[in-house]
């Protein structure tokens, strides 16, 4: 199996929202974004799949050491075999793939964030700065675009904390700010004993209006010159607000289950997405 298969294989494993974006690039970029993607899975399966959290941080000790050598050339795993070429072309910074190792280092420091703040810059790591990465090789030729990324990124990582709540609760982390708990009258142990009620509602529909004001502001960012270029990550928007949508209508209740579209669907939002342009 070459790097490039590994990392297809990796992505389309994954049964992510953002696979079905990446089927409308041209073949160069899906292969550079289809290497990314794979990164991302790689660190967050040794932070969500290892149990021995001294195994999980040396993993992510050779992570990092990786991806320093593979901007030395001297790369030894598939992905980052698949990735090195890629890295001149679309100017993608050792500093922010080191930063999303980090994010992931912090999922093994802390399992609460005291305010929004602080989840913020979980959220910076985890996942605007793939934003950023992203955009960089869909085609960014604005600085503004990169900023669109970055907040998208956010939105994005907003709604998978909505849509993953009782599932993070099982596994002992909570996202959602301790400040707003209290705000709305949940505690930890409704979160972590699956105890909905209607204050639980009202918390969640105030995390989904934020979300969506997230989405807005992302999208009053990007240039219109740049528009084309960044339809994957307006393709990933209509799948993630569409999400978010079914999670509104269905009351709210992910400490149970898990809400999820069909891989027909997402993959029509996409094209409706891309035929719009």
């Amino acid at each position: 199996m070459s790097p490039d298969d590994y990392c297809q294989q990796k992505t389309a494993q994954s049964g992510s929202s953002f696979y079905y974006s990446f089927l409308f690039l041209p073949q160069e970029r899906r292969r550079a974004i289809t290497a990314l993607y794979a990164f991302c899975r790689e660190v967050d399966d040794t932070v969500d799949e290892c149990t021995d959290e001294s195994i999980a941080r040396i993993k992510l000790a050779w992570w990092r050491k990786e991806i320093a050598n593979m901007y030395e050339g001297q790369q030894t795993h598939p992905v980052t075999q698949a990735l090195q070429p890629h890295l001149s072309a679309y100017n993608l910074q050792q500093q922010h793939l080191q930063a999303i190792i980090d994010g992931m280092e912090m999922d093994l420091n802390q399992t609460r964030y005291l305010d929004y703040a602080a989840l913020t810059k979980y959220c910076w790591h985890v996942a605007s700065v793939v934003g950023i990465l992203s955009a960089s090789i869909f085609g960014a030729t604005k600085p503004e675009t990169l900023l669109y990324a970055e907040k998208l990124g956010h939105a994005f990582q907003l709604t998978n904390i909505i849509r993953d709540v009782g599932e993070d609760a099982r596994k002992g982390r909570i996202y959602l700010p301790i400040n707003e708990l209290q705000q709305f009258n949940v505690t930890a142990a409704d979160l972590l004993n699956a105890r909905h009620s209607e204050n639980f509602e009202k918390l969640m529909a105030f995390q989904a209006a934020r979300a969506q004001k997230v989405y807005d502001e992302a999208f009053a960012l990007l240039p219109k010159e740049d528009r084309r270029a960044q339809r994957p990550g307006l393709m990933m928007s209509a799948i993630y607000r569409t999400l978010l949508d079914e999670v509104q209508a269905d009351g709210f209740h992910v400490l149970t289950q898990r809400i999820s579209l069909t891989p027909i669907r997402k993959l029509w939002l996409a094209w409706k997405t891309y035929i719009r342009g």
